[in-house]
């Protein structure tokens, strides 16, 4: 019975996504390395990407790789995916010993937070079976406030109009200018 409510847990290949990893890194490495290299202010070449900040690429290849290596040996060793693995990739994807205490436990705290909260920056998913057009009128319903409620909080303008604004509007003016407004507007003739 045990087994049906959990899910078993399909071990990953570490190497296979380490390489993986460490490409996609690299090439974002290359890619700060060259604004790097553009930004310098001696006359460098073209090769300076690779000479003078190359060091860019290596570093990033590198921390990508032990990442993704610590996360997905700890996730096959635990034989779990959850945001602990995260936590432990973060950890080890450092590449020196005093930078694993200060940046590996900032990096670890990071990933384990991104990952709990659900690993995405637009939040957790939304519920398939539910049809966002009567999600988005429900919360409509919810937040919708009587025109008398806004009028009173924010007055009239700015687009909120009460109803006989207009009314108002004439004795206003012919109040305060003495301008009379007609009721309505004159219509061009063709």
């Amino acid at each position: 019975m045990a087994s049906e409510d959990k899910p078993i847990y399909q071990p990953k290949d570490a190497i296979s996504a380490s390489v993986r990893t460490t490409m996609i890194m690299g090439g974002a490495g290359l890619f700060l390395s060259a604004v790097q290299n553009s930004l310098t202010r001696q006359n460098v070449t073209a090769w300076g990407v690779v000479t003078r900040t190359g060091s860019t690429i290596w570093m990033f290849a590198a921390i990508g790789g032990t990442y993704e290596f610590a996360r997905t040996a700890a996730a096959n060793l635990r034989e779990k995916k959850d945001a602990y693995n995260n936590a432990i990739g973060g950890f080890f994807g450092v590449r020196s010993f005093p930078a694993i205490v200060g940046f590996g436990a900032t990096l670890s705290i990071l990933q384990f937070a991104f990952e709990y909260t659900g690993g995405k920056f637009s939040g957790y998913e939304r519920d398939a079976a539910v049809d966002q057009y009567e999600r988005k009128e429900q919360l409509r319903r919810n937040r919708r406030r009587p025109i008398e409620q806004t009028l009173q909080e924010m007055g009239e303008g700015r687009g909120i109009y009460g109803p006989g604004y207009q009314e108002r509007r004439r004795e206003r003016l012919k109040q305060n200018l003495g301008i009379e407004v007609p009721e309505t507007l004159p219509q061009p003739s063709p």
